[in-house]
């Protein structure tokens, strides 16, 4: 798995997004760009806007019980993977918005450094290491411009 946090990966993903428009086409799934955009943010909201409510008790060990593995680890995902509902983006976007939104994160992302990741809680899956955060962040991403063709 490559490491986001590595500058020349996180260029490369910078790349790929620059390179979708609003006419891209998914090759599977049921988003359009905009939505897969805004959907590829909420793993970011959580970090740096507190946008959802952290999980919380018996909730958040079924999380790290059944879910961490599959989120963090070097396994990609599946098409058509399931998609929590808390994560899903059935409302219409704006492409340059969201396109702007993700773009911004990643920034801020590759800004603070790999080091600010390393042991930093997760909302939803505990505290996490360097490499976890790196998976699920460049994981999602990559499983997500590949379904859009770039």
């Amino acid at each position: 798995m490559k490491n986001i946090f590595d500058e020349v990966v996180n260029n490369e993903v910078l790349a790929r997004i620059n390179t979708l428009s609003n006419e891209s086409q998914p090759t599977w799934g049921k988003m359009d760009v905009a939505q897969m955009l805004a959907h590829c943010s909420v793993a970011y909201d959580g970090v740096y806007d507190d946008a959802r409510p952290p999980a919380k008790g018996f909730k958040k060990f079924l999380l790290k019980l059944f879910i961490k593995k599959i989120v963090v680890g070097d396994k990609p995902y599946k098409k058509n993977s399931r998609t929590a509902p808390e994560f899903l983006i059935v409302d219409k976007r704006d492409f340059n918005t969201e396109k702007e939104r993700l773009i911004t994160y990643l920034n801020k992302t590759q800004e603070l450094g790999g080091s600010h990741f390393d042991g930093k809680e997760s909302q939803s899956l505990g505290p996490l290491t360097l490499d976890e955060w790196s998976n699920m962040f460049y994981k999602h991403l990559d499983h997500h411009l590949t379904q859009f063709g770039v």
